[in-house]
């Protein structure tokens, strides 16, 4: 298990767009993904459940990742936040 902090950058935090751009991310790999915001865990690999944590900018949230990629994984989805998205816009 690989576990790591980020506080999210852009303005509107992990609202739409981001969100779908982060699940596609998380797709890419093939560990089991979470995302913890408040004691709430998330699967990161399901919009519905993205959204649902209500991630603004400045919040911070944990991403958990549990399989052969999970710091790849981790790594990728704290790098493509800390962009502020920028890479994908």
């Amino acid at each position: 298990m690989y576990v790591k902090d980020v506080t999210v950058q852009n303005q509107v935090g992990l609202h739409a767009r981001p969100a779908t751009f982060f699940i596609q991310k998380a797709n890419e790999y093939k560990s089991s993904i979470w995302i913890e915001k408040d004691e709430r865990r998330v699967n990161a690999k399901s919009l519905l459940c993205v959204l649902s944590l209500g991630i603004v900018g400045g919040t911070t949230i944990r991403i958990i990742a549990d399989g052969a990629d999970e710091k790849q994984a981790v790594e990728g989805l704290v790098k493509l936040i800390n962009s502020g998205f920028s890479d994908v816009e």
